[in-house]
């Protein structure tokens, strides 16, 4: 299989299972990792995810453009029609991306459609897509523009030269840059920080921030604050402040 995916309590690990294409994906592996992630959507059990790649070279190089033939159709009869590739990542469950290797292209692009990035140190980063006549189609110039400062973002469009991870983590683009066999133990120390938390708090956390990052500061607020009212009664929310007096691990039911 192009992508395998593995549960562990509240945890889904999607590995991208292609090394010997450093991890490009073919048609079928898209489809594959799709359906994975609405899976991992549909599944209360799982309330955070970890996207990493296959072997030690790379992370993922986008679609394997062996694989992957021109479309027949016109772009105009099939734009209304199809679904964006990274669309089944939105969601609000927060997922942790774990960059092994080289994140090009697409690779890259799909881990900005991640909350969180962490990348072992020889990890390497790059929109290089201005080099072949083409232009990052899948959400790149948009949000590595809202995620480096802006002059960093464009001499990466620009010029599609990489960035190597320690530029990567001082500039914001990764959080956490680690040895890279202590990559994928640093993603599940996150991903258990995050899935021991309250899951309607976590996912309202991150819809407050997607959905505000769109608003005035104003909007922006009172819709944090329309979210907070949403939580304000939830079991959880009163399980977490009996914990705390109790002095014990709170037991989060999700409700």
């Amino acid at each position: 299989m192009g992508v395998l995916l593995r549960k562990e309590e509240h945890i889904a690990y999607v590995t991208l299972n292609r090394p010997e294409a450093m991890n490009a994906l073919d048609p079928d592996s898209w489809a594959e990792l799709h359906q994975i992630w609405r899976d991992i959507k549909a599944d209360p059990e799982i309330r955070v995810a970890i996207l990493t790649g296959a072997g030690e070279r790379a992370f993922c190089t986008g679609s394997d453009m062996k694989k992957t033939m021109p479309p027949k159709e016109s772009f105009a009869s099939t734009y209304f029609e199809e679904e964006h590739l990274l669309a089944p990542m939105e969601m609000w469950k927060p997922i942790i991306c774990a960059i092994n290797g080289f994140a090009i292209g697409g690779g890259l692009e799909m881990a900005l459609a991640c909350d969180l990035r962490i990348a072992a140190s020889t990890a390497s980063f790059g929109l290089s897509e201005v080099k072949v006549g083409s232009l990052p189609g899948l959400g790149g110039t948009q949000r590595l523009v809202r995620t480096l400062p802006k002059a960093v973002a464009m001499k990466m469009l620009l010029t599609g030269e990489r960035m190597d991870a320690l530029q990567a983590c001082q500039c914001g683009l990764v959080s956490d840059v680690v040895p890279p066999e202590n990559l994928m133990a640093k993603a599940k120390e996150l991903a258990e920080k995050i899935a021991n938390n309250a899951p309607l708090s976590v996912k309202a956390a991150k819809q407050a921030v997607v959905v505000g990052s769109d608003l005035p500061v104003k909007q922006a607020s009172m819709y944090e604050y329309l979210l907070w009212g949403i939580l304000r009664d939830t079991e959880d929310r009163i399980e977490g402040r009996v914990a705390f007096a109790e002095k014990r691990p709170p037991r989060y039911q999700g409700k």
